[in-house]
């Protein structure tokens, strides 16, 4: 085979591979898409608005400047750059996730708190105020693929607050939630994995 073919065929190859790739997550939303438009913990916005998202301000950051120490790890939630960012006690790791944010400032909390609960398997309730703004939404789903809490979830000291997964990819590197922070499930079983409870977290 001549080069110039050889780059042609390459070339075709790394097209149609690149569009399937492309194509997989939209297929892969379809069947959860019913129950995460309206039993979420998200509020979300128009998903076929055009975002921006602050991929400028995703990068990597030094604990130092926000916590005393690393004991137990520590979880960096950054609001404005959609990330969450975590070190471990010795460390050693280090990992940057791109993260769903909460819709509006008056639903967003910010400060110290610590992981008191891993949930391996959650269930979800919507809170009272989201009853009040949502009445239509279930008052429970447990879990599984039409869980809008994803495959883990990490609790936090305030009431309500939680670091979890979403089924719902459409909602990461947006303003979309009532409050929590969302990750992909592969990265929050990832960041699961190596939290403790007692682990420090810090919004900002």
């Amino acid at each position: 085979m001549s080069d110039n073919k050889f780059k042609i065929e390459t070339r075709r190859g790394f097209l149609a591979g690149t569009a399937a790739m492309l194509a997989a997550p939209a297929i892969a939303q379809t069947t959860t898409d019913a129950v995460n438009s309206q039993a979420t913990t998200e509020g979300e916005r128009d998903l076929n608005e055009v975002v921006r998202r602050n991929i400028s301000s995703f990068r990597t950051l030094n604990w130092q400047p926000y916590f005393d120490n690393t004991k137990n790890g520590a979880i960096l939630v950054d609001i404005d750059s959609r990330a969450v960012h975590f070190w471990s006690e010795d460390q050693s790791v280090y990992k940057l996730y791109p993260s769903s944010v909460p819709l509006t400032s008056d639903l967003t909390r910010r400060g110290r708190t610590k992981v008191i609960l891993k949930d391996p398997e959650p269930s979800w309730r919507p809170t009272p105020s989201m009853l009040e703004r949502n009445p239509e939404w279930p008052k429970f789903i447990g879990p599984g693929p039409d869980n809008p809490l994803g495959t883990r979830s990490l609790h936090l000291t305030w009431t309500y607050y939680r670091i979890h997964g979403t089924h719902d990819t459409r909602k990461i590197g947006r303003r979309s939630s009532n409050g929590c922070i969302g990750l992909y499930n592969e990265h929050i079983e990832e960041l699961f994995a190596m939290a403790k409870v007692g682990t420090q977290v810090l919004l900002i």
